[in-house]
C-alpha cells in the first residue's frame, strides 16, 4: 500500500498565511550581493559580478592572511613589525605609527580593522611578505583559493589602481571565509576585532567607519571603503537567532546613504527571510506500520536536519509530501531508506531521504503465520488505512 502524505508548513510551525508577500527589494547601491552565511543562499543581488574598486574592502584580505598565519603559528598577536618609511608616509586613512618604531600585530591589525589605516595594512604586508608589491601577490593567490575569481589585488591597502579590481559577490566570498574559518569559539581574539566601535592609538582615539555596529542588532562586522572612484561601500555582516546574513553593498553616493541603506538593508533581509528548522537531524518526521516486525511501527528520520531559509512568499506557498510503501517488511536496519521527504516551493522542489530510525527484527515463522492470517480478515489496520 502505498502511503502519500502532503503536510502544510503550518502543520510544522506557525503558519504565516496572514502575511503579505516578501517585499520588493531593490537598492540605492549600484553594486549589492547578500547572502545567508548557513546555507549561502542569495537574498538579493545587483550587478553582483560586474567589476568595481574595492578601496579600503581590500584591507579584508590583508587581515584574513594575517589571521592565517597566527591560526597556523608562524605569527602571534604579540610579534612585532617594524614600521618602514613607506608605511609613515603613506595618506588617506592612519593609525598614525612612526617610522622606525616596532609596533605589535595585535595594534596593527586594530589599526586596520577599526580605523582602516593604511600605514598599518602596508605594516603588515611588509612585515609577513618583505614587500607590500609580494604580499599583494599573496592575496591573489589566497584570492583563487577562495573562489575569488573575478578579483585582482595590487595593494595592501585598497589604493586607487588602475589594475586593481573586485565584484560584490567575491567579497561576499572573502567575508564569509572569514566568519568561517576564524570562528569566535576557537579565535576569540580575531574576528572579535571587528566589532570594536573604537581604538586607541599614539594618544588618537578613532572610531570604526562601520555603521553597523552602532546599534544594528547583532552586528560584528566587517569594512567600509571609499575612493572617488569606487564611491562608498561597505562589507557587513550580523548575527541572529542562529541566523547570520553577510552583505556587500558598493557605489553609494555618500556616507549618510551607506549608514542609511546598509541598516535598512539588513534589517529587511531578517524581516524578510527567516530560517525555519522544520526537522533536526535524527528526530522522528513520522512513523511507518513494520509489516510482520517485532515492533508495529518505526520512527521515520533524516539523515540531515532539515532547515531552511525561506521568503515569506516561498513559506506561505510551500507544501511538504512524505512518502514510502506501507507497511514496511521487516526486517528493517536503521539507516534504511524507507521513503521520501518532498518539499515543493514555488521555483524549486527538494527531495530528502527518509530512513529507519532503529532496527525492527522480523517475527518467528508461527508469529508470521498469526499476523499473517489477522491481516487477511482484518486488513492493514486503522493506522494503515487513515495515512493513505
Amino acid at each position: 500500500m502505498k502511503c502519500f502524505r502532503v503536510v502544510l508548513a503550518a502543520i510544522l510551525t506557525s503558519w504565516l498565511a496572514h502575511s503579505a508577500g516578501a517585499a520588493e527589494i531593490d537598492t540605492s547601491a549600484e553594486f549589492a550581493y547578500v547572502t545567508d552565511f548557513g546555507s549561502g543562499k542569495v537574498l538579493m543581488e545587483r550587478n553582483p559580478d560586474a567589476p568595481m574598486k574595492p578601496a579600503s574592502m581590500a584591507k579584508i584580505m590583508t587581515v584574513y592572511i594575517a589571521f592565517q598565519r597566527i591560526a597556523d603559528g608562524s605569527l602571534s598577536l604579540d610579534d612585532t613589525f617594524l614600521i618602514s618609511t613607506k608605511a609613515w608616509r603613506k595618506g588617506g586613512s592612519k593609525t598614525f605609527v612612526e617610522v622606525g618604531k616596532q609596533v605589535s600585530v595585535r595594534d596593527l591589525l586594530y589599526g586596520i580593522v577599526v580605523q582602516s589605516g593604511n600605514d598599518a595594512a602596508i605594516a603588515v604586508a611588509e612585515g609577513i611578505s618583505g614587500t607590500e608589491e609580494g604580499f599583494a601577490e599573496e592575496m591573489n593567490y589566497v584570492a583563487r583559493q577562495l573562489g575569488m575569481e573575478n578579483t585582482t589585488f595590487r595593494n595592501s591597502t585598497g589604493w586607487p589602481d588602475p589594475d586593481q579590481f573586485t565584484t560584490a559577490r567575491d567579497l561576499n566570498i572573502l567575508a564569509t571565509a572569514m566568519i568561517r574559518d576564524f570562528p569566535l569559539d576557537t579565535y576569540p581574539e580575531l574576528y572579535s576585532m571587528f566589532a570594536e566601535k573604537e581604538f586607541t592609538y599614539n594618544g588618537i582615539k578613532q572610531g570604526n567607519r562601520n555603521p553597523l555596529v552602532y546599534g544594528t542588532q547583532g552586528a560584528d562586522g566587517l569594512k567600509t571603503g571609499h575612493t572617488e572612484e569606487s564611491g562608498y561601500g561597505l562589507v557587513g555582516s550580523a548575527h541572529r537567532d542562529g541566523q547570520r546574513v553577510v552583505m556587500v553593498l558598493n557605489g553609494l553616493a555618500s556616507m549618510k546613504q551607506r549608514s542609511s541603506e546598509s541598516r535598512r538593508l539588513m534589517d529587511l533581509m531578517f524581516r524578510e527571510f527567516t530560517l525555519y528548522r522544520f526537522f533536526d537531524k535524527g528526530k522522528p518526521v513520522d512513523q511507518a506500520n513494520v509489516w510482520l516486525g517485532k515492533t508495529p511501527k518505526v520512527d521515520l528520520v533524516l539523515e540531515e536536519p532539515l532547515h531552511l531559509v525561506l521568503s515569506r512568499t516561498d513559506r506561505r506557498r510551500m507544501k511538504m509530501s512524505l512518502q514510502w510503501s506501507d507497511p514496511v517488511p521487516a526486517p528493517i536496519t536503521a539507516g534504511q531508506k524507507v521513503g521520501t521527504l518532498v518539499l515543493e516551493l514555488p521555483d524549486e522542489k527538494l527531495v530528502y531521504p527518509l530512513t529507519a530510525a532503529s532496527d525492527v527484527a522480523e517475527l518467528g515463522m508461527f508469529d508470521r503465520v498469526g499476523e499473517a492470517f489477522k491481516y487477511l480478515i482484518f486488513g492493514a489496520g486503522a493506522d494503515a488505512i487513515q495515512s493513505q
